[in-house]
């Protein structure tokens, strides 16, 4: 693109963390609500909710088995032994049951999502002109490949992971609360002979020692979501790069390139194993936190209850229950501590979807502060400018005349000096780039043909390449067959119907001519081109002149690019140029995409 639509910068002024994380939440939400998986992720979510559910009301029988069996050991009672192993056989098979139940749902859950997801944000992705625009708007529009596909699978698995973990910790924590509770009964404290029992202890106990471990993950972990955004678009970077080294192997061997483009990968390699660097400094300081917590979570539900059990209140089979109990609230408790770094991860990874998604949905008011070019359809056929400015954020590109009529089978050629915005009046023309002044009266659509620079050649066969946008029915292989040979391509004749990267397996002047080729199988009337006559060889040029002097001699031809003709085939020559006083291009708002700024190129 021949400039970048700059963004406010007070977009780089991120809202509180909390009101930020709510508007991402609600963005997503309205991506679910549109789902069309919105339904079955409804059901998969209640079924998951039962599931849970009942997983924790067997957890509650399987803490309270521990009473009887300890007390059998204690009591060496072996009849109470063996009933209590067929207990727990029960209760142990039915937990398996569910939690097979749960990996079910949990692996479905993931494929809903990101299939729900995923398709949304194509949707929006692949509204008219919205990918088009965001290519243009900065920082967001850099590889929506990556946050289309990598990090919508990562979001989704996270979220179901998290989701699924934060409701069995909260129904757990509802489960045991009032079994701990109703245990610390049974604790009696003796401080220098005063005996005292505090109502609830083990859950302030349990409560207290979460809560300051949970204090101190958020205080040490939080830089890891800046973090991590950062990583995923250090990684994103290098995927593109070694994309693109693979793309252009052949130019690179040519040209001996092997030595910068290795420097260019190591150097951008090196970003992303930096942010690793600092993300591994950060877990680490976590690690003490967290693992430090885990570890004396092994005895402190003993040192807590010791108490009850010394003084002889609490049997050994209490005790266990008792321990158990404990070990139930704090694990909910400490399910914060636990999946810190993974939030983190979570969070790095929803401000990038979101944000994204936000981007797509506002770029049809992009530029909402700048005024638009009128487009009508002409009742006399022509194609007319009235008083047109094209806007772009370097300045405003504009006509040498302030009224001009192209009727049919005119030739004109539109030229202007480099960067002067020859490919913003094109799109313009094209209904692509809407911002600026005055009127485009336009010939019928249907009657118009645009040639982009580089030409588009869509997935599928060479016939379906040929065809397009026609479908591949449109016309007999006599019709495609005779194209390719009138642009000198007679060799691609047999792999009509091969299915290829065509983009890829064809040379740029094949490309070329590919394009052509179809233009000369729709034989439209208007036919209006971004510099593709100048960027044929001379031999491919000579036989599009005599293709429009023959086959298409009836189609007007307006032309934009350099001198690409031999005198006398335009019947007219119109100049482009800046006009210094015309509008320009202005930024988005901060409350329409959140990007940080980036450095305007020039038109």
């Amino acid at each position: 693109m021949e400039q970048a639509i700059e963004v406010s910068e007070s977009v780089a002024k991120w809202p509180a963390p909390v009101e930020e994380l709510a508007h991402q939440i609600r963005i997503m939400g309205k991506a679910f609500m549109a789902s069309a998986n919105r339904n079955a992720l409804v059901a998969l979510g209640v079924a998951l909710c039962v599931v849970v559910g009942a997983t924790a009301y067997g957890q509650i029988k399987l803490n309270a088995w521990n009473g009887p069996f300890y007390d059998s050991l204690s009591h060496k009672n072996f009849a109470s032994f063996l009933y209590q192993l067929v207990v727990f056989a029960g209760i142990a098979g039915g937990l398996l049951i569910l939690n097979v139940a749960q990996t079910w749902l949990n692996q479905t859950t993931k494929m809903k999502l990101r299939e729900g997801l995923t398709a949304d944000l194509v949707d929006q992705w692949l509204e008219p002109n919205r990918a088009f625009r965001l290519a243009g708007s900065g920082e967001i529009g850099v590889n929506p490949d990556q946050r289309i596909h990598e990090d919508v699978r990562h979001l989704t698995e996270l979220s179901t992971d998290l989701g699924i973990g934060l409701l069995q910790a909260t129904l757990l924590l509802a489960s045991f609360i009032g079994v701990l509770w109703i245990l610390s009964r049974g604790i009696i404290l003796n401080i220098d002979g005063l005996h005292f029992a505090i109502p609830g202890y083990m859950v302030w106990c349990a409560l207290l020692y979460a809560g300051t471990a949970s204090w101190l993950s958020w205080l040490v972990g939080r830089p890891l979501v800046r973090l991590n955004a950062e990583r995923y678009a250090r990684e994103a970077d290098l995927r593109v790069a070694l994309v693109r080294v693979n793309e252009h192997a052949n130019g690179i061997a040519i040209h001996a390139g092997e030595s910068d483009e290795k420097a260019h990968l190591h150097g951008e390699l090196d970003k992303v194993v930096a942010m690793m660097r600092r993300l591994v400094s950060a877990a680490t300081r976590l690690a003490w936190v967290t693992a430090g917590y885990g570890w004396f979570a092994i005895i402190a539900p003993f040192i807590v209850a010791s108490p009850g059990f010394f003084s002889g209140d609490l049997s050994l089979g209490g005790l266990m229950v008792a321990v158990g109990a404990f070990n139930q609230v704090q694990q909910a408790l400490r399910w914060f501590i636990d999946n810190f770094s993974t939030i983190a991860d979570w969070r790095a990874t929803l401000l990038r979807v979101a944000s994204f998604r936000q981007a797509l949905v506002e770029m049809d008011k992009l530029g909402h502060k700048t005024g638009q070019i009128e487009r009508l359809e002409a009742s006399d056929g022509k194609l007319t400018f009235d008083n047109l400015g094209v806007a772009a954020p370097a300045g405003c590109t504009a006509l040498s005349e302030t009224h001009i009529s192209i009727a049919p089978g005119e030739r004109v050629l539109i030229v202007g000096a480099p960067k002067v915005g020859k490919t913003n009046l094109f799109r313009a023309i094209a209904g692509l780039w809407p911002w600026g002044c005055g009127r485009i009266l336009l010939p019928p659509r249907e009657s118009m043909f645009f040639m982009s620079q580089p030409p588009y050649i869509p997935p599928g066969s060479l016939r379906e390449v040929l065809s397009f946008p026609s479908p591949a029915a449109a016309f007999t292989d006599r019709d495609l067959t005779g194209a390719l040979d009138r642009m000198k391509l007679s060799h691609l004749a047999p792999e009509l119907d091969r299915v290829a990267a065509w983009e890829n397996d064809l040379s740029p002047d094949e490309l070329q001519n590919i394009a052509f080729s179809r233009l000369l199988l729709h034989k439209p009337s208007w036919v209006l081109i971004d510099d593709a006559i100048g960027r044929l060889d001379a031999a491919s040029r000579a036989i599009v002149i005599d293709i429009f002097q023959r086959e298409l001699a009836s189609a007007t031809v307006v032309s934009i690019g350099r001198q690409d003709a031999p005198d006398g085939f335009y019947t007219r020559v119109l100049h482009l140029r800046k006009d210094p006083e015309g509008l320009r291009l202005s930024p988005c708002a901060r409350s329409q995409v959140h990007v940080r700024p980036i450095e305007q190129k020039a038109a």
